[in-house]
């Protein structure tokens, strides 16, 4: 029912934005727009397919540059967690202001979900479920698509690393934990696309992740 796609954006960073596009509409759903959003837009073109919402897994800069061209374009939506709506309107919050180039600023989101909404989630014809995943960053969420076998899981955990927790808001055991409660409970033939770097899975990650004599204790 649903297809993944992936365009590395945001240069500097090497960011994975998605798109989860339901097969037969060929609606989609474009999760974590970094930037280069020409690109993104062209991207979009090419894969002839109709996006109706933007989501976030987090706010940090790399993950947000694209949203207002995205909105502006295609008239959608923005939905993230309620936890970092300020990180949109300020730069010191996403740590644009912090990296070299423009800092960014975008307008606040349309939809922020609450603790009430950490369960299925509609949009359009898809069908996830989101779940709370603190630790690289204060409000991250990953968004499960188990009925098709995948996660768009963020800067949560990397083929064969974790998300970063040395800045601004990080907390390792706290990331640590959500590895260990939200990836590593998920069948391990789960497909997990990440927020930088290639594609994995749960049992990839279970056997061979450097970090897990520190998610597992």
């Amino acid at each position: 029912m649903y297809e993944v796609k992936q365009i590395t954006v945001a240069d500097e960073f090497m960011e994975n934005c998605y798109a989860v596009i339901h097969t037969e509409s060929k609606e989609a759903l474009i999760i974590d727009p970094g930037g280069n959003s020409d690109r993104i837009i062209e991207w979009i073109s090419e894969l002839e397919i109709e996006p109706i919402a933007v989501l976030l897994t987090h706010a940090h800069c790399d993950h947000i540059g694209a949203v207002d061209d995205l909105r502006d374009e295609y008239g959608n939506l923005l939905y993230q967690y309620y936890i970092e709506r300020d990180y949109l309107t300020h730069p010191e919050l996403n740590l644009s202001g912090q990296f070299p180039g423009e800092s960014i600023s975008i307008k606040p989101a349309d939809i922020a979900w609450t603790e009430a909404d950490l369960v299925m989630q509609q949009i359009g014809n898809f069908l996830f479920e989101m779940r709370f995943t603190p630790g690289h960053s204060p409000g991250h969420v990953i968004f499960k698509f188990l009925d098709s076998g995948f996660v768009i899981c963020g800067d949560v955990i990397f083929q064969g690393s974790i998300g970063r927790t040395d800045l601004p808001g990080g907390d390792g055991p706290r990331l640590m934990q959500s590895i260990r409660e939200e990836i590593y409970t998920l069948p391990e033939d789960t497909i997990l696309y990440p927020g930088h770097g290639p594609e994995t899975t749960v049992g990839r990650e279970m056997e061979s992740n450097p970090f897990n004599q520190y998610i597992l204790n």
